[in-house]
């Protein structure tokens, strides 16, 4: 790590992308190693009680000089972070790792048509072209295994949900960031990652509806045979989220951005590693067309 500081700055951003990928992917994997044995609505508990401890003793140490005024936006950013990650920790204890990491990875579709309704942003025919071959990726995924495989439209349509949860997520931070701290956004995302699990779980004492089991589960207290893997699971999501800040913080974002995408290629691994079956053709088809999308769309992305 001593000569990561003599790289050229775009270099240090590549870096450090790959290790937020690596981390993300990491906590993705802890979510599929625990998925028969914890409901996807209480990792996003655990998940976010890990992560809240650092992020309030870094804001306790160093106190958040911002402007506010944008509460409404900042409530909104918490309650789609928190259904990205209900649907996101679904998806893998329901889909697999790799096509749920997909389907998420797919949210720069969302981001570029949402930023051309909400703030008006020009897709030139390059970026619509990027946009065409990511929905061919999708329909890839998503057409043939529903027929071929145990996969339902549920489960496909609550991985579309997870990119939409997820691109709104990222687009109400372009609305933030300029009245608010970063950790105040992120410490108010774990904080209703919170809150929405706890009522979540608090519902499956009264309520058995297995229809609704995306956003309600039946309680479970872990062991302290789970306590490691909960850990792993907390802290590279922080490390993951710290990485890649950290990334965007030097210039070539769409270069960067691009590299994010290696977090596919980590997922497929942990995934076949934890039991997954390998993507089939038309599968890795699809997945490569979406990565390709992404990676595209990073490139075209216009400097604020």
């Amino acid at each position: 790590m001593r000569n990561i500081a003599s790289l050229p700055p775009y270099k240090r951003g590549i870096f450090y992308m790959l290790l937020a990928s690596f981390f993300f992917a990491l906590t993705g994997a802890c979510a599929r190693y625990l998925k028969d044995e914890i409901p996807p609505i209480q990792l996003v508990l655990s998940r976010n009680l890990i992560g809240v401890v650092f992020i309030g003793l870094s804001l306790w140490r160093r106190p958040a000089i911002e402007k506010g005024g944008k509460m409404a936006l900042l409530v909104f950013r918490g309650i789609t972070g928190t259904l990205a990650l209900y649907t996101f920790f679904y998806g893998i204890a329901n889909m697999g790792l790799p096509l749920a990491i997909t389907y998420q990875q797919s949210y720069p579709i969302i981001l570029a048509l949402a930023g051309m309704l909400v703030y008006g942003d020009h897709l030139d025919s390059k970026e619509w072209l990027a946009i065409f071959l990511g929905f061919t990726g999708i329909c890839f995924i998503f057409l043939p295994s529903i027929q071929s495989s145990h996969l339902s439209l549920q489960h496909h349509l609550i991985g579309l949900a997870n990119a939409l949860m997820t691109g709104m997520a990222y687009l109400s931070i372009r609305g933030l960031s300029h009245y608010y701290d970063e950790r105040s956004i992120i410490l108010v995302f774990m904080l209703t990652g919170i809150g929405m699990p706890l009522m979540s779980l608090s519902a499956g004492y009264i309520l058995d509806v297995d229809s609704l089991n995306l956003l309600i589960a039946e309680p479970f207290m872990p062991g302290w045979a789970h306590f490691p893997a909960l850990m792993i699971l907390g802290l590279a999501a922080l490390a993951g989220q710290i990485y890649l800040t950290r990334a965007f913080s030097f210039q070539k974002t769409g270069v960067i951005g691009a590299v994010g995408f290696s977090n596919v290629v980590f997922s497929i691994f942990f995934g076949t590693l934890l039991g997954d079956e390998f993507p089939a053709s038309e599968s890795l088809l699809g997945i490569a067309l979406v990565v390709l999308c992404g990676i595209w769309l990073s490139f075209l992305q216009k400097k604020e």
